[in-house]
């Protein structure tokens, strides 16, 4: 009997690139929201609060993996950067609403 077994990428890369519509943009958004992630990983305990937490429940430890899943479960969307407004320090990733 022949089993399928699960890529070693969970979410499919191809799941990812249908929902960022391009490679480009599917390495900078996860790269930028993984930042995201591992910024609040790093400021919890201090009270901040400013950091957006993970938007879905995961049993992976490293941010760009938590980054994918929220990708895939499209829980993030990447927008547009106005050049007008400003600096890109916010970055692009945003939480879908």
């Amino acid at each position: 009997m022949s089993q399928l077994h699960d890529s070693m990428m969970n979410p499919r890369v191809e799941e990812l690139l249908d929902r960022a519509g391009s490679k480009f943009r599917l390495v900078t958004l996860g790269a930028m929201r993984a930042r995201q992630i591992n910024a609040y990983f790093g400021q919890l305990g201090e009270g901040l609060g400013a950091m957006i937490p993970p938007q879905v429940t995961s049993v992976a430890r490293k941010p760009l993996s938590i980054a994918f899943e929220e990708i895939a479960a499209d829980k993030i969307e990447a927008r547009p950067i106005d050049p007008d407004a400003g600096s890109a320090e916010d970055g692009d990733a945003e939480p879908a609403e």
